[in-house]
């Protein structure tokens, strides 16, 4: 009788630069977008992707071979990987865009994310976790369209995830309007994360210190046969009125007569 063959979870983790969370929003002088020039960070959703990831290697050991996560962006992405591996990722993926260039659209990201995992071959990756939304454009597409185009099973905004290695198949609650739903998806699969997932974990000087030594490689769209000009035109994107002070009436009378004022009342 054959031994049975060992089962391993290769995780990959998509990551996006953003604009921080603590920063206060502005637009550009030319409308044409949002100020950049301020500090970012890995995007808060995606940060509880990676510790899923690393919390998964905890629970099943040496059942998960590799962790590896991704980014679409300008050079300074790379410090977004390189917090990911101080979290405990293992390797990176850098698919690095000119700077200035517009920011890709989801499907171009999803395309280029099924790029890199026919690149890695077949059965090198098991399970896709990424945030359910970047905090930039609130979008929350990708995920959904990864996992359309690879033909894989999805299950989105997720609060607890399990995995059986050995049945290949994961289990998923997913928060949905009436409450949350249990999804029993077969590996391999798509899962974005949703904010009661779990709580990211600092990453601690030594880990900051090892992560400057894991490897990232770097690829261009060229190299992955993508192509990611934008199919949206941005014309113009201003920032909401501000809010007029409001005033005190002394008579139900009193407020028709401003209605009337207005044009809101006849």
């Amino acid at each position: 009788m054959r031994p049975t063959a060992t089962r391993f979870l290769h995780i990959l983790v998509p990551v996006k630069r953003c604009v921080d969370f603590a920063v206060k929003i502005r637009v550009n002088p030319q409308q044409t977008g949002i100020d950049t020039n301020v500090k970012h960070s890995m995007n808060p959703f995606d940060e509880i992707a990676v510790e899923e990831a690393v919390r998964l290697r905890e629970r099943l050991k040496d059942k998960v071979e590799s962790i590896t996560v991704v980014t679409l962006g300008p050079a300074k992405a790379s410090e977004t990987l390189r917090t990911a591996l101080a979290m405990g990722a293992d390797s990176g993926v850098h698919i690095e865009l000119p700077e200035g260039a517009p920011p890709p659209e989801p499907l171009g990201v999803a395309r280029a994310l099924r790029a890199v995992i026919e690149r890695r071959g077949k059965g090198k990756t098991d399970l896709v976790i990424l945030g359910k939304q970047a905090i930039d454009d609130d979008l929350g597409q990708t995920g959904q369209m990864l996992a359309a185009l690879l033909g894989a099973a999805q299950a989105t905004c997720a609060s607890k995830v399990e995995v059986d290695v050995e049945r290949r198949v994961v289990r998923v609650r997913t928060e949905v309007d009436g409450g949350s739903e249990e999804l029993l998806c077969e590996l391999p699969a798509v899962v974005t994360t949703d904010l009661r997932l779990n709580e990211p974990r600092y990453a601690s000087l030594p880990n900051i210190m090892k992560a400057k030594k894991k490897p990232i490689e770097k690829v261009t769209p060229a190299d992955l046969g993508v192509d990611l000009a934008p199919l949206l035109e941005t014309i113009a994107v201003r920032e909401p009125l501000k809010r007029v002070g409001g005033g005190k009436v002394g008579s139900v009378d009193e407020l028709v007569g401003k209605l009337r004022e207005a044009g809101f009342a006849g």
